[in-house]
């Protein structure tokens, strides 16, 4: 609980469909933190956007001068020690804000619970603010054809990126329960409001 208001975070391998069930939950009173919009806000930090240029360079940045993710991504994920140094940068913005939106949710009387969508939410630690945590199952080949069409992915750039987070059995292991997202947004509302139903938050 956070001010007494539940939060439910949100895990699962990358093009699993986490976004769309979050969204689900949103529907039925949730209050959504995340992750990626305040990874973006983090890089655009005068000082965050600073030390990325020290550490590997102007070529980093994009036109406009902003960091360019695609860029920095393919150095940091070519290289724990690498990706390491980028989280020790943005990790701490990232964790205040995170903390900074619970406490607003938690303010309106609108919001029955708090959805937390962040990929790396395990590895980060940040799953302590959760009361339960929901793992997203989806099947490979439909995660990489979403991937490749939206992203323009291909299966090795999955590997490698998944390479950089903890194995998907290790998720789902963690996971207080799980949402199979294999057959379409309707299947996933119905499941989301049965478990929000088992869990007496609906």
């Amino acid at each position: 609980m956070f001010h007494g208001i539940p939060i439910i975070g949100i895990v699962g391998g990358i093009g699993s469909g986490k976004s769309l069930v979050a969204n689900e939950l949103v529907k039925l009173g949730g209050y959504l933190i995340a992750g990626d919009p305040l990874g973006h806000e983090a890089l655009r930090q005068p000082d965050i956007r600073a030390a990325v240029v020290r550490r590997w360079g102007s070529q980093v940045l994009g036109e406009d001068g902003e960091v360019n993710r695609r860029r920095l991504g393919q150095i940091v994920f070519a290289d724990p020690k690498e990706r390491d140094a980028l989280e020790r940068l943005v990790f701490p913005f990232i964790e205040r804000r995170i903390v900074e939106e619970a406490e607003n949710a938690s303010r309106r009387d609108d919001v029955k619970f708090i959805v937390f969508d962040a990929a790396i939410m395990l590895e980060a630690g940040w799953h302590r603010y959760c009361c339960k945590v929901v793992f997203v199952d989806a099947p490979d080949d439909v995660r990489l054809r979403r991937l490749n069409e939206g992203r323009g992915w291909s299966a090795e750039e999955l590997r490698r990126r998944e390479r950089a987070q903890m194995p998907l059995a290790e998720k789902r292991r963690r996971a207080d329960a799980v949402l199979d997202n294999s057959a379409g947004p309707d299947h996933v509302a119905r499941q989301a409001a049965e478990l929000l139903r088992k869990w007496g938050w609906l």
